[in-house]
């Protein structure tokens, strides 16, 4: 050690660097302390590559590896997107310099109810279904497919500014009528004959189905996520009617039944 020092202490800047490389270089090689062996002789992990290459042909033959690993070929992990408020987007870099957004925590999407042709952004409430894995409800993950809850307002609020009418709304006894009898006129006297004219107009022949309106009241409506979160970073969809609202309906019911029996 001492020698160590004289020489560090006669030599240049250089020499002083080379001296330093060359001491950890031996302590590494003889295992002594000061040398970090393990780390750094462990290869580095390799990466997953989804490749053809490495396959084998349909006779079963081995192939060459002619070229090397590429970065379109590898594979990245799933982004698992979750329900959450603290909204997260990344921007990753994909083949030909085209970008996909990879979203990992979401809570609101665009939502387009069909038979009206009207679309607003909403908030998702909660993941109630998912017919590929029950695991994804119970984690809260938001993928293609997936059945959610919706918040009914800003489709509430449409309704009642295209139609006139205030669904979801809960009956009000005979007194209760009484009393805001005197509001709701002072609420109609303030559209013009046009726009009443026009809004009775609209509600000509027109029906809403009872279990959507039956929805409004809980102020949720049932969802089916159509957009990939995971690749455009959105989760978008539509909101359910008809035979595949009642098709879900019972599935979810069913569900329910059977965790019941299953807590019981």
């Amino acid at each position: 050690m001492t020698e160590f020092l004289q020489i560090v202490a006669g030599a240049s800047p250089v020499h002083f660097f080379w001296v330093v490389v060359l001491r950890w270089a031996f302590t590494w090689a003889l295992g002594l302390p000061g040398g970090d062996r393990e780390t750094l002789a462990s290869p580095a992990t390799m990466g997953i590559s989804r490749d053809s290459m490495h396959k084998r042909r349909a006779t079963g033959g081995k192939k060459k590896a002619w070229r090397k690993k590429r970065k379109y070929e590898l594979g990245r992990q799933p982004a698992n997107t979750k329900l959450s408020s603290n909204k997260t987007v990344r921007r990753v870099r994909v083949r030909g310099g085209n970008v996909k957004w990879r979203a990992l925590r979401l809570d609101t999407g665009n939502y387009s109810w069909g038979s009206e042709a009207v679309t607003r952004k909403t908030r998702i409430l909660d993941v109630v279904y998912n017919a590929s894995n029950n695991e994804l409800v119970r984690t809260q993950t938001l993928v293609k497919g997936a059945i959610v809850q919706v918040d009914a307002a800003p489709f509430k609020q449409w309704y009642l500014q295209h139609y006139g009418v205030d669904i979801g709304r809960k009956k009000k006894s005979a007194s209760a009528k009484k009393e805001g009898e005197e509001g709701d006129t002072t609420e109609e006297t303030k559209k013009s004959s046009h726009v009443l004219r026009k809004l009775e107009k609209r509600q000509q022949g027109h029906k809403l189905d009872p279990h959507i309106e039956e929805q409004f009241g809980g102020g949720r409506l049932l969802a089916a996520i159509s957009s990939r979160p995971g690749q455009c970073g959105r989760a978008d969809g539509y909101i359910l009617e008809g035979k595949e609202l009642e098709f879900y309906m019972k599935k979810i019911q069913r569900k329910k039944g059977r965790t019941a029996g299953g807590a019981a």
